[in-house]
Protein backbone atom coordinates (compact mmCIF):
# COMPACT_ATOMS: atom_id res chain seq x y z
CA UNK A 1 0.00 0.00 0.00
CA UNK A 2 1.18 3.44 -0.89
CA UNK A 3 -0.29 6.30 0.25
CA UNK A 4 0.71 10.11 -1.07
CA UNK A 5 -0.45 13.57 0.62
CA UNK A 6 -1.25 17.35 -0.69
CA UNK A 7 -1.46 19.56 1.50
CA UNK A 8 -4.02 22.93 1.40
CA UNK A 9 -1.95 25.91 2.72
CA UNK A 10 -5.00 28.46 2.69
CA UNK A 11 -7.07 25.84 4.51
CA UNK A 12 -4.30 23.45 6.47
CA UNK A 13 -5.72 20.68 5.46
CA UNK A 14 -4.38 17.10 4.12
CA UNK A 15 -5.39 14.86 1.34
CA UNK A 16 -4.85 11.33 0.88
CA UNK A 17 -4.11 9.37 -1.98
CA UNK A 18 -4.12 5.58 -0.83
CA UNK A 19 -3.42 3.03 -3.50
CA UNK A 20 -2.36 -0.73 -3.52
CA UNK A 21 0.54 -0.98 -5.77
CA UNK A 22 -0.26 -4.63 -7.54
CA UNK A 23 -3.85 -3.33 -8.68
CA UNK A 24 -3.42 0.24 -8.70
CA UNK A 25 -6.83 0.52 -7.47
CA UNK A 26 -7.47 3.48 -4.77
CA UNK A 27 -8.79 5.83 -2.74
CA UNK A 28 -9.09 9.74 -1.72
CA UNK A 29 -9.64 11.12 1.61
CA UNK A 30 -10.83 14.73 2.39
CA UNK A 31 -10.27 16.28 -1.03
CA UNK A 32 -10.39 20.27 -1.31
CA UNK A 33 -12.62 22.18 -3.74
CA UNK A 34 -11.31 26.11 -3.50
CA UNK A 35 -12.94 28.52 -2.17
CA UNK A 36 -12.61 32.59 -2.26
CA UNK A 37 -15.03 33.98 0.14
CA UNK A 38 -13.77 37.42 -0.74
CA UNK A 39 -14.85 37.02 -4.91
CA UNK A 40 -17.10 34.18 -3.64
CA UNK A 41 -15.85 31.68 -6.47
CA UNK A 42 -14.66 28.22 -6.34
CA UNK A 43 -11.94 26.67 -8.25
CA UNK A 44 -10.89 23.29 -9.03
CA UNK A 45 -7.12 23.97 -9.05
CA UNK A 46 -6.16 21.48 -6.52
CA UNK A 47 -8.58 19.06 -7.63
CA UNK A 48 -6.99 19.08 -10.75
CA UNK A 49 -3.41 18.74 -9.22
CA UNK A 50 -4.84 15.49 -7.24
CA UNK A 51 -6.62 14.17 -10.49
CA UNK A 52 -3.73 14.63 -12.94
CA UNK A 53 -1.40 12.67 -9.65
CA UNK A 54 -4.23 9.85 -10.04
CA UNK A 55 -3.89 9.67 -13.72
CA UNK A 56 -0.28 9.61 -13.98
CA UNK A 57 -0.52 6.84 -11.47
CA UNK A 58 -2.63 4.79 -13.96
CA UNK A 59 -5.11 4.39 -10.61
CA UNK A 60 -8.60 3.41 -10.74
CA UNK A 61 -10.18 5.93 -8.03
CA UNK A 62 -12.58 3.57 -6.06
CA UNK A 63 -14.13 6.31 -3.78
CA UNK A 64 -13.93 9.34 -2.35
CA UNK A 65 -14.14 9.15 1.60
CA UNK A 66 -14.92 12.15 4.05
CA UNK A 67 -13.81 12.09 7.60
CA UNK A 68 -17.04 14.10 8.57
CA UNK A 69 -18.83 17.53 7.26
CA UNK A 70 -15.65 19.89 7.14
CA UNK A 71 -16.40 23.40 8.64
CA UNK A 72 -13.16 24.93 6.96
CA UNK A 73 -12.83 23.83 2.99
CA UNK A 74 -15.67 22.67 0.79
CA UNK A 75 -15.09 19.31 -0.28
CA UNK A 76 -14.04 18.35 -3.91
CA UNK A 77 -16.07 14.84 -3.36
CA UNK A 78 -18.74 16.07 -6.30
CA UNK A 79 -15.95 16.63 -8.92
CA UNK A 80 -14.30 13.48 -8.22
CA UNK A 81 -17.53 11.73 -8.97
CA UNK A 82 -18.42 13.58 -11.75
CA UNK A 83 -14.53 13.10 -13.71
CA UNK A 84 -13.57 9.94 -12.28
CA UNK A 85 -16.84 8.26 -10.98
CA UNK A 86 -15.98 7.71 -7.58
CA UNK A 87 -18.89 7.67 -5.13
CA UNK A 88 -18.35 9.52 -2.10
CA UNK A 89 -18.45 8.28 1.16
CA UNK A 90 -18.76 9.18 5.25
CA UNK A 91 -19.79 8.32 8.61
CA UNK A 92 -23.53 7.00 9.07
CA UNK A 93 -23.42 9.94 11.85
CA UNK A 94 -23.95 12.67 9.20
CA UNK A 95 -27.78 12.59 9.88
CA UNK A 96 -27.11 14.19 13.30
CA UNK A 97 -25.49 17.01 11.91
CA UNK A 98 -28.13 17.30 8.80
CA UNK A 99 -30.23 17.39 11.64
CA UNK A 100 -28.40 20.37 13.12
CA UNK A 101 -27.73 22.47 10.14
CA UNK A 102 -30.19 21.71 8.04
CA UNK A 103 -32.72 24.11 9.39
CA UNK A 104 -29.98 26.83 10.20
CA UNK A 105 -29.21 26.92 6.76
CA UNK A 106 -33.11 27.07 6.08
CA UNK A 107 -32.08 23.61 3.58
CA UNK A 108 -35.29 23.13 1.06
CA UNK A 109 -37.74 20.39 2.00
CA UNK A 110 -36.35 18.19 -0.35
CA UNK A 111 -33.30 18.48 1.54
CA UNK A 112 -32.90 14.86 2.95
CA UNK A 113 -31.66 14.53 6.60
CA UNK A 114 -31.05 10.51 6.21
CA UNK A 115 -27.60 10.81 5.21
CA UNK A 116 -28.57 9.69 1.43
CA UNK A 117 -26.88 12.26 -0.63
CA UNK A 118 -23.90 10.10 0.16
CA UNK A 119 -23.17 7.22 -2.48
CA UNK A 120 -21.79 5.35 1.01
CA UNK A 121 -22.41 5.71 4.63
CA UNK A 122 -19.97 3.18 6.98
CA UNK A 123 -21.00 2.53 10.44
CA UNK A 124 -18.43 2.09 13.71
CA UNK A 125 -16.56 -1.31 12.72
CA UNK A 126 -17.86 -1.59 9.60
CA UNK A 127 -15.55 -2.72 6.29
CA UNK A 128 -15.42 -0.77 2.98
CA UNK A 129 -13.73 -3.09 -0.10
CA UNK A 130 -12.63 -0.08 -2.68
CA UNK A 131 -11.88 -3.21 -5.47
CA UNK A 132 -8.28 -4.61 -3.28
CA UNK A 133 -8.27 -2.27 -0.68
CA UNK A 134 -10.26 -3.02 2.92
CA UNK A 135 -11.33 0.53 4.28
CA UNK A 136 -12.44 -0.50 8.37
CA UNK A 137 -14.72 2.62 9.40
CA UNK A 138 -14.01 3.76 12.86
CA UNK A 139 -16.54 5.70 14.39
CA UNK A 140 -14.73 8.70 16.54
CA UNK A 141 -17.42 11.47 17.03
CA UNK A 142 -16.65 14.45 19.19
CA UNK A 143 -14.84 17.19 17.06
CA UNK A 144 -18.68 16.56 14.80
CA UNK A 145 -20.97 13.46 15.63
CA UNK A 146 -20.24 12.45 11.92
CA UNK A 147 -16.59 12.04 12.35
CA UNK A 148 -15.04 8.40 11.45
CA UNK A 149 -11.14 7.79 11.39
CA UNK A 150 -10.45 5.07 8.46
CA UNK A 151 -8.24 2.18 9.28
CA UNK A 152 -6.68 0.55 5.90
CA UNK A 153 -3.96 -1.84 7.12
CA UNK A 154 -1.45 -0.57 9.59
CA UNK A 155 -2.46 3.38 9.03
CA UNK A 156 -5.14 5.24 10.18
CA UNK A 157 -6.57 8.34 8.89
CA UNK A 158 -7.59 10.38 12.37
CA UNK A 159 -9.22 13.86 10.45
CA UNK A 160 -9.88 16.44 12.98
CA UNK A 161 -10.10 13.82 15.68
CA UNK A 162 -6.56 13.18 16.54
CA UNK A 163 -3.29 15.91 15.17
CA UNK A 164 0.25 15.81 15.00
CA UNK A 165 1.43 15.53 18.70
CA UNK A 166 3.02 18.95 19.32
CA UNK A 167 -0.58 20.36 18.29
CA UNK A 168 -3.14 17.91 19.96
CA UNK A 169 -6.78 17.50 19.01
CA UNK A 170 -9.66 18.65 16.88
CA UNK A 171 -12.07 21.53 18.58
CA UNK A 172 -15.30 20.21 19.63
CA UNK A 173 -17.36 23.67 19.94
CA UNK A 174 -19.40 22.95 17.67
CA UNK A 175 -23.28 22.02 17.45
CA UNK A 176 -23.18 18.13 18.80
CA UNK A 177 -19.75 18.46 19.37
CA UNK A 178 -18.50 16.73 22.48
CA UNK A 179 -15.28 16.65 24.33
CA UNK A 180 -16.76 13.87 26.30
CA UNK A 181 -17.28 11.95 23.29
CA UNK A 182 -13.74 13.11 21.60
CA UNK A 183 -12.15 11.59 24.50
CA UNK A 184 -13.18 8.39 24.73
CA UNK A 185 -12.89 8.21 20.62
CA UNK A 186 -9.20 8.91 21.04
CA UNK A 187 -8.55 7.02 24.74
CA UNK A 188 -10.84 3.76 23.76
CA UNK A 189 -10.59 3.61 19.78
CA UNK A 190 -7.64 5.23 18.07
CA UNK A 191 -5.35 4.40 21.49
CA UNK A 192 -6.24 0.51 21.22
CA UNK A 193 -4.35 0.71 18.03
CA UNK A 194 -1.06 -1.38 17.98
CA UNK A 195 1.84 1.43 19.33
CA UNK A 196 3.03 0.86 15.78
CA UNK A 197 -0.28 1.79 13.77
CA UNK A 198 0.91 5.09 11.31
CA UNK A 199 -1.61 8.19 11.94
CA UNK A 200 -2.34 10.30 9.09
CA UNK A 201 -4.08 13.77 10.27
CA UNK A 202 -6.79 16.04 8.59
CA UNK A 203 -4.62 18.76 9.47
CA UNK A 204 -1.79 20.23 10.39
CA UNK A 205 -1.11 23.82 11.91
CA UNK A 206 2.50 23.91 12.09
CA UNK A 207 4.74 25.72 15.04
CA UNK A 208 6.94 28.03 13.91
CA UNK A 209 10.15 26.74 12.24
CA UNK A 210 8.60 23.33 12.08
CA UNK A 211 7.93 22.10 8.42
CA UNK A 212 4.57 20.80 7.48
CA UNK A 213 3.79 17.13 8.96
CA UNK A 214 1.00 14.25 7.72
CA UNK A 215 2.08 11.55 9.86
CA UNK A 216 2.73 10.05 13.35
CA UNK A 217 1.96 7.35 14.93
CA UNK A 218 -0.31 6.07 17.85
CA UNK A 219 2.70 4.86 20.09
CA UNK A 220 4.08 8.40 19.95
CA UNK A 221 0.78 9.96 20.17
CA UNK A 222 0.16 8.46 23.68
CA UNK A 223 3.57 9.23 24.50
CA UNK A 224 3.54 12.66 23.85
CA UNK A 225 0.42 14.38 22.49
CA UNK A 226 0.49 17.62 24.38
CA UNK A 227 -3.29 17.69 24.88
CA UNK A 228 -4.08 13.74 25.41
CA UNK A 229 -1.49 11.30 26.46
CA UNK A 230 -2.81 7.77 27.19
CA UNK A 231 -2.25 8.28 31.12
CA UNK A 232 -4.66 11.34 30.37
CA UNK A 233 -7.81 11.38 32.69
CA UNK A 234 -11.10 12.32 30.72
CA UNK A 235 -11.49 15.20 33.55
CA UNK A 236 -8.43 16.59 32.83
CA UNK A 237 -9.13 16.72 29.47
CA UNK A 238 -12.06 17.77 28.58
CA UNK A 239 -11.74 20.68 31.17
CA UNK A 240 -8.37 21.46 29.52
CA UNK A 241 -10.71 21.04 25.46
CA UNK A 242 -13.95 23.26 26.32
CA UNK A 243 -11.70 26.05 28.23
CA UNK A 244 -9.37 26.05 25.09
CA UNK A 245 -12.67 25.81 22.37
CA UNK A 246 -14.26 28.71 24.26
CA UNK A 247 -11.30 31.43 22.94
CA UNK A 248 -11.67 30.03 19.19
CA UNK A 249 -12.72 32.02 16.56
CA UNK A 250 -15.30 30.28 13.93
CA UNK A 251 -13.38 28.73 11.07
CA UNK A 252 -13.40 31.40 8.18
CA UNK A 253 -15.00 29.21 5.90
CA UNK A 254 -17.41 28.05 8.41
CA UNK A 255 -20.91 29.00 6.76
CA UNK A 256 -19.84 27.99 3.42
CA UNK A 257 -18.19 24.81 4.03
CA UNK A 258 -21.03 23.33 6.24
CA UNK A 259 -23.85 23.94 4.06
CA UNK A 260 -22.30 22.44 0.97
CA UNK A 261 -20.65 19.02 2.86
CA UNK A 262 -23.68 18.34 4.63
CA UNK A 263 -25.19 18.00 1.08
CA UNK A 264 -21.99 15.41 -0.08
CA UNK A 265 -20.44 18.55 -1.73
CA UNK A 266 -23.04 19.53 -3.86
CA UNK A 267 -23.07 23.15 -4.67
CA UNK A 268 -26.39 24.76 -4.47
CA UNK A 269 -28.62 24.53 -7.74
CA UNK A 270 -28.82 27.67 -9.87
CA UNK A 271 -31.52 30.31 -9.66
CA UNK A 272 -33.21 31.75 -12.57
CA UNK A 273 -30.74 34.15 -13.27
CA UNK A 274 -28.17 31.10 -13.39
CA UNK A 275 -26.72 32.52 -10.17
CA UNK A 276 -25.74 30.19 -7.26
CA UNK A 277 -26.09 32.00 -3.73
CA UNK A 278 -24.66 30.82 -0.32
CA UNK A 279 -26.59 31.43 2.74
CA UNK A 280 -24.88 33.81 5.54
CA UNK A 281 -27.06 33.54 8.81
CA UNK A 282 -26.63 36.91 9.92
CA UNK A 283 -26.24 37.33 13.76
CA UNK A 284 -27.14 40.92 15.55
CA UNK A 285 -26.13 42.38 19.11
Amino acid sequence: MKIHHFYDAPTFTLTYVVWDEQTRDAIVIDPVLDYDPLASKTSTKSVDTLIAFIESEKLTLRASLETHAHADHLSAGQVLKERLGAPVGIGRGISAVQAVFGPVFEMPETFAKDGSQFDIQLSHNEVFEAGSLHVKALATPGHTPACVSYLIGDAVFTGDSLFIEDYGTGRCDFPAGSAKALYRSIHEVLYSLPDETRVFVGHDYPPAGRPVRAETTIGISKRANIQLRAETDEGTFVAFREARDATLAAPRLLYPSVQVNIDAGRLPDAHANGMRYLKIPLKTS
